[in-house]
């Protein structure tokens, strides 16, 4: 009995040092997809009617400005 409590003492320890270093491929995968899904909607939205009469027109009023 006091070997097996020393056996899960010790993994116990060994356990407890160790620190996460990254990120496992599932996290990976669900990062990956989040930001695929946000570059949709990203464009989707810049690419919109309204969204983009509007970036043009910023971007005009930019060029006509004086220095």
């Amino acid at each position: 009995m006091h070997k097996a409590v020393t056996a899960v003492r010790a993994r116990m320890r060994a356990f407890a040092g160790r620190r996460d270093s990254g990120m496992v491929t599932s996290e990976y995968a669900m990062g990956i997809i989040a930001a695929v899904a946000f570059a949709v909607v990203l464009y989707k939205v810049v690419t919109s009617g309204q969204v983009s009469a509007e970036l043009q027109a910023i971007v005009k009023q930019a060029l006509d400005a004086r220095m």
